[in-house]
Formats: structure tokens, C-alpha cells, sequence
């Protein structure tokens, strides 16, 4: 089977280094010199992993990873000269697969390519698995760490506030009742009316009251994002 990469940087050399050692693997390559480029090719055809470089014009990396993951989850792999751990943390938050730092050893980018490949079309990752983020405007929700994104700031969440605030981003727009919350957060746990309202103004203060708004009468809900 031939392999099709999209390889997404603004640096003419490090394609050409890419392209010349992933070709030799009978890996088909298309290129990418920006981030909008990238996107628009991703529109027109379909590719079995992404090679991503951060800091790129029109488009950079972590927009283009959110735009993916909004619609795929075909496997990413950064290639970004951004060494901080945050940044890292940031790209693997946002759903990327893997992250190599520049320089890099182009033997093992070839490596970790084929790897990838083969964990995910061989092994068969399921296209229809939860996603691992979901995303409601800038708010950005990771199901399997319990962690919510929010300009590029990683907020942690309790296990009620995550279970809560899980539901109420895969509606955005819907009103969830008091006895609909008390339900989804503390399952068995008795509690009264003061303690939803606790968890809400919390939620609040972590995402932003403007996010959260409360229906008189009937409950809370996420405002949807502006268009």
C-alpha cells in the first residue's frame, strides 16, 4: 500500500530533506508552504498522516491542528522548531499524535512516520472513536486528560465540573436543568440546589462567566459561539 503525506512548512530545505528520505519508503508526498495552503488540500483530497510545522503564514500549525481535528483524525505529526514544553504540551493537547523538534534526525522522523502508519491503518484505529477534543469556539475540551483549553491555557477540571462541563460543550445552545446536572455530576452523591450552583459559579470563573449563562426557571446553559 502507497501512503499519502501532507508535509505543511515554510522552509523550502526541510521539505526537500523530508521528501527525499520518505520517498525512498515508496511514500507519496505533497507539499504544503503554508498554513492555508494545507488546509485547502486537505479539503480536496484525503491523506494518511499530516506533517506539521508550527510557525507558518496565513495559517500556523496549532490552527491547522484545530481545524483537523474539527473534522478528521487522520494522524498528525508536528516538525517545529518551538522547543518550550508548553508549546509541546500545547500541540499534543490540541491532538496531535506526535511532536519532533528541529534539527532532527531525518532516519527517525522516517521511523516514527512508519510507525504511526502502521499503529493506525494496520492496527486499525476506529474513525468513529470519541473524539479526544471537543471544541466549542475558543474552548477546547480534552475527554481523555480532563483538561479544558482556553487561549492556549490549559485549565484543570474536577471530575464533577469535567462531566458537567463535557455535556453541556457536546450541546452548546441547549438549557440542561438543575436535575439534568445533578444527574451527569454527582451520580449517587445526594445534593441540593447550593452545591450546583457552587460548581457552576466555579466553572464560571475558570471558563469565563460570559460562557456559561443561567436560564431563569429552568436551568444553564453554553452559548453557542458567534459567527
Amino acid at each position: 500500500m502507497k501512503y499519502k503525506l501532507l508535509v505543511a512548512d515554510d522552509e523550502k530545505d526541510i521539505i526537500r530533506l523530508l521528501k527525499l528520505y520518505l520517498e525512498k519508503d515508496d511514500i507519496q508526498i505533497t507539499e504544503a508552504s503554508n498554513g492555508l495552503t494545507a488546509w485547502e488540500l486537505l479539503n480536496q483530497e484525503n491523506f494518511d498522516l499530516l506533517l506539521i510545522d508550527i510557525m507558518m503564514p496565513e495559517i500556523n500549525g496549532f490552527e491547522l491542528i484545530k481545524k483537523v481535528r474539527a473534522k478528521s483524525n487522520v494522524p498528525i505529526m508536528v516538525i517545529s522548531a518551538c522547543i518550550d514544553s508548553s508549546d509541546r504540551i500545547f500541540g499534543l493537547e490540541l491532538g496531535a499524535d506526535d511532536y519532533i523538534t528541529k534539527p532532527f534526525d531525518a532516519l527517525e522522523v522516517v521511523a516514527r512516520v512508519k510507525a504511526t502508519l502502521r499503529r493506525f491503518h494496520q492496527l486499525g484505529a476506529s474513525p468513529k472513536q470519541e473524539p479526544q477534543n471537543i471544541q466549542v469556539g475558543q474552548l477546547i475540551l480534552n475527554v481523555t486528560t480532563c483538561q479544558l483549553i482556553k487561549d492556549s491555557e490549559i485549565i484543570d477540571l474536577s471530575a464533577t465540573e469535567f462531566r458537567v462541563f463535557k455535556e453541556m460543550m457536546e450541546a452548546p445552545g441547549r438549557v440542561f436543568t438543575k436535575d439534568h446536572l445533578y444527574e451527569i455530576g454527582w451520580v449517587d452523591k445526594a445534593v441540593d440546589d447550593n452545591a450546583i450552583r457552587v460548581m457552576i459559579s466555579k466553572l464560571r470563573e475558570k471558563v469565563g462567566p460570559e460562557h456559561i449563562k443561567t436560564i431563569r426557571g429552568l436551568g444553564y446553559r453554553l452559548e453557542k459561539p458567534h459567527e
